[in-house]
């Protein structure tokens, strides 16, 4: 959220109590049925229930593929009886019933299902019936073995299935080793008979249904609980995924109108101040982008309601000048501006960026400074306390007119003369506390300017950043070189391990710079479950290894039929790490000579800062990393990335990296490394990777790698999310999301406090609960 927070929770529009969708399960299902449904999936109203959809439908005669099928995981599925004996054990008493269920593939296509004293299995799992199994399937001598399973008969109490039941889609619900699929839709069942629909408040407005020919309430989840055809299930569907956007686009065009209707000090363009100076000094012409959006923000700081606008652009597009020149319009308005960064890397590198472009107008008071200058002013955590110290009174006093940090600008003991104006660089690594922590120090709301590096497709902005007002750069900067990548595959061409290091010292013999970036900093980081490689034996597994295990672009949609959460132990080679690579490259032969230097997360501040000023001032010919040059390090001699274990990353990191090479006037090139085998789905992602610059193009196929919850925060991902139905990541839903955001801010205009919504401002209250508050303000 952007401006003063607000709890949605404490805006209702009017007073108002319990509904049907709040009702206690028991209520409805009875104690017993409640408690199980409670202690399992943490379910305890009517309308929680009614939310919890099935995650899959199956067809009736269509049989689950068992070649398909996750090892080691609970499953659900669908087969046949193809062989059901029975034989005494001999060893103990009691008997073992075996049975082979079938998917009618032949081949792969069998189960062997072992029951235990399994006398009913026995009797009523007959040959050729059709039966739903939930178990954990193991591997046992070679063949899928599912022990002791529970299952369902497919069919009427008399074993032949009506003409009906043939032909309804059996729904699959997201179940427990303890809760199967089916006593979920036994209970669902129950409440749909017993749930008082009349009572049930309904978020969308009659007329925006009657338009859309949306479903009622009472159809909608009938036709997704207890579907007769498939073809009902996409209808409801669609109305349950209108309903979604619409609550969301809702809310936040509430937001909006709040954020409108707050003070704050007007920060106009002054002539002849600050900004029109270091604009007379700029070596260089701004692009067409940075011109517009420059001239958008400028009207918008003028405005006595503050600014919220989120900026997004290409990596190397020129953000940083953008919101410079926004900083220099407060300082000229009488205000002062902070920088938020999330390192300390970041934060050092724009002070020394924005400290070198301003020159004396940033020494105001200093011998050689302009007297009518400012002064920019850096804080971190990691500072000596009389440098902390001398930080916070120059913004105390506002002498400082820009104060850049990280952390340690939230500290309570920090204060500002008179903040107007905040810059969140890479704001999605920021908590909600903590940037409403920093707008307190405002004595009116400031203005706020957040800025990504990572682009983002439209449908999504207009939903994760619904409250703020969106702004693209496309251009790259003049002088700027193309960046060439491509993808080295160690498993198909193993000797390619000798030609990396060769390439590195070929950039380094001509002056050039280069970055080697691992996942892992040592042998004791132990987040990938595997130890370090030696690098440089020919005997060892190569340069680095992954098979993607925990890549944060790996798509994690569950199959049909899946129970589990998918995770699977790590395998393959060891990963590369910054410690031992340090060591092992040192033995090189093609690398001798060369100076190299380490940087990551655990350095103390002052070993990170020289690092990297050895590295800016060409004291270094490689700097070995991890990911914590991702982003704004810019050191323009710098020509060569190459990623190791390329497969680890998802796609907008691995853009993000290869955006620090080729940012001065010479050619970059980014060689991302793998281990993997050519066809796998890692493989495809860098691939893509390697295929464009685009980062608009590839943020679209970044999202729909991942799942909804990586996209809407972890709050988004478990069984009470807001988003059930609706996928901002898919196109599909674009129109959806358009038509409702445009519908909700009709409601709002005039109605903004929805006094004459009543439902809605419930449903509302309900789906945004306060602890899912953060979604509305991530990013």
């Amino acid at each position: 959220m952007v401006g003063q927070a607000v709890n949605l929770s404490d805006t209702k529009a009017a007073p108002h109590g319990p509904t049907e969708y709040s009702f206690p399960l028991e209520r409805r299902i009875g104690k017993k049925s409640a408690n199980v449904l409670e202690k399992h999936l943490g379910l305890r109203t009517v309308g929680e229930l009614l939310d919890y959809y099935p995650r899959a439908y199956m067809k009736r005669g269509e049989l689950t593929p068992i070649a398909d099928v996750p090892r080691d995981e609970d499953v659900t599925l669908v087969a046949r009886i193809h062989t059901n004996t029975q034989r005494r054990m001999q060893t103990r008493k009691g008997s073992i019933t075996e049975i082979t269920i079938t998917d009618g593939s032949g081949g792969l296509g069998y189960m062997h299902v072992t029951f235990f004293n399994g006398y009913a299995a026995h009797k009523e799992l007959t040959v050729g019936m059709q039966a739903m199994f939930s178990g954990k399937v193991t591997s046992y001598k070679g063949q899928l073995t599912l022990t002791n399973p529970v299952y369902t008969l497919l069919a009427d109490d008399d074993g032949t299935e009506s003409e009906t039941l043939a032909t309804r889609p059996i729904p699959v619900y997201p179940a427990t080793g303890k809760l199967t699929s089916w006593k979920i839709k036994d209970a669902v069942g129950i409440l749909l008979d017993s749930v008082n629909f009349e009572a049930l408040p309904d978020p969308v407005p009659y007329e925006m249904a009657r338009r859309e020919g949306l479903l009622s309430l009472r159809e909608a989840y009938e036709q997704l609980h207890r579907p007769d055809t498939m073809e009902e299930i996409a209808e409801a569907e669609r109305r349950i995924r209108f309903q979604e956007a619409v609550v969301l686009q809702t809310a936040l065009a509430k937001r909006r109108a709040e954020h409108a209707r707050q003070d704050a000090t007007a920060r106009p363009a002054q002539s002849g101040g600050l900004l029109d100076r270091f604009d007379a000094r700029l070596p260089f012409t701004l692009t067409d982008g940075q011109r517009e959006i420059g001239e958008d923000l400028s009207g918008e700081l003028a405005r006595d309601h503050p600014m919220n606008r989120l900026l997004q652009g290409e990596v190397g597009s020129g953000k940083t000048i953008v919101a410079l020149r926004a900083m220099l319009q407060v300082i000229d308005a009488g205000g002062q501006a902070a920088m938020l960064a999330p390192t300390e890397v970041l934060a050092a590198q724009h002070y020394y960026s924005i400290t070198a472009a301003l020159g004396p107008l940033a020494e105001a008071g200093m011998l050689g400074g302009d007297v009518d200058g400012t002064q920019v002013r850096l804080l971190t955590g990691s500072q000596s306390t009389a440098e902390r110290k001398r930080a916070m009174l120059a913004a105390a006093d506002g002498s400082a007119g820009i104060v850049i940090g990280t952390h340690a600008l939230l500290s309570e003991n920090v204060s500002f003369f008179d903040l107007g104006l905040i810059v969140v660089d890479e704001q999605h690594r920021f908590g909600v506390e903590q940037r409403d922590v920093l707008r307190t120090k405002a004595l009116k709301p400031p203005h706020l300017l957040v800025m990504t590096a990572t682009p983002i497709p439209r449908t999504v902005a207009m939903t994760v950043f619904g409250d703020l007002d969106t702004s693209s750069l496309t251009e790259l900067p003049a002088g700027r070189s193309p960046i060439s990548t491509h993808v080295v595959p160690l498993a198909e061409n193993p000797n390619w391990k000798d030609r990396i290091w060769a390439r590195a010292r070929e950039e380094i013999d001509v002056g050039r710079q280069v970055y080697l970036v691992c996942p892992k900093i040592g042998d004791d980081d132990v987040s990938a479950g595997r130890d370090v490689p030696d690098l440089v034996n020919d005997d060892d597994d190569g340069l680095a290894g992954g098979d993607g295990v925990g890549d944060r672009s790996r798509s994690g949609a569950n199959d049909v039929g899946r129970g589990g959460n998918g995770t699977s132990k790590p395998k393959g080679p060891p990963l590369a790490a910054v410690i031992k690579l340090a060591r092992l490259t040192a033995e090189v032969p093609a690398l001798a000579g060369t100076r190299i230097g380490i940087l990551h997360g655990r350095l103390d501040a002052e070993e990170k800062s020289a690092t990297m000023a050895a590295f800016n001032a060409g004291e270094i010919d490689m700097l070995i990393s991890t990911t914590v040059i991702e982003v704004g390090v810019d050191v323009p001699n710098a020509t060569l990335m190459i990623i190791l274990d390329a497969d680890r990353f998802g796609i907008s990191q691995l853009h993000q990296l290869r955006g620090r090479v080729g940012r001065g006037g010479h050619a970059g090139t980014c060689l991302l490394v793998t281990n993997l085998e050519k066809g796998h789905p890692s493989r495809t992602r860098l691939d893509a990777t390697a295929a464009t610059t685009d980062g608009f193009e590839l943020a679209q196929l970044d999202l729909q790698l991942r799942r909804e919850g990586d996209v809407l925060g972890s709050s988004q991902s478990g069984g009470k999310s807001t988003l059930k139905k609706l996928r901002v990541v898919h196109s599909g839903d674009q129109a959806i999301i358009e038509k409702s955001r445009a519908e909700a801010q009709t409601i709002i205009d005039a109605d903004p406090d929805l006094k004459q919504h009543q439902d809605l401002a419930r449903a509302i209250e309900q789906y945004l609960k306060p602890e899912e508050e953060a979604f509305l303000e991530r990013g």
